[in-house]
């Protein structure tokens, strides 16, 4: 069953923003870090963003300077702030959770994002 649940997802024009919020359904336990990814129809699901325990953060090339990722890694609680949103941003989002040792990651189910032109 989903352990992790997005939402925030919506339709905005070129140059908005959205926040997308993830939470776990469950008790997961302890995890490495957090993750945003996105995923296209045809296309590979793609890291967007991470944030470990420490805080420390990471972002893919796109995004970086217009999306930021926060939360609560310890909690399971996560958020990624889209500002300046391109039609490329189109996409499903999901959250993932990295557990220890296996690196096995725990999956949302998703939320779609859709940018217009």
């Amino acid at each position: 069953q989903v352990q992790l649940v997005e939402s925030g997802g919506g339709l905005v024009e070129a140059g908005g923003s959205l926040r997308l919020s993830c939470a776990a359904a469950g008790r997961i336990g302890n995890v490495n870090a957090m993750e945003w990814y996105h995923q296209v129809p045809g296309k590979e699901r793609e890291l967007v963003a991470s944030i470990s325990r420490d805080g420390t953060t990471n972002y893919a090339d796109s995004v970086k300077g217009r999306f930021t990722i926060s939360g609560d890694v310890a909690k399971n609680l996560v958020f990624l702030q889209m500002n300046s949103l391109k039609p490329e941003d189109t996409a499903v989002y999901y959250c993932a959770g990295v557990l220890p040792f296996t690196r096995r990651r725990v999956w949302g189910q998703g939320t779609q994002v859709t940018v217009s032109s």
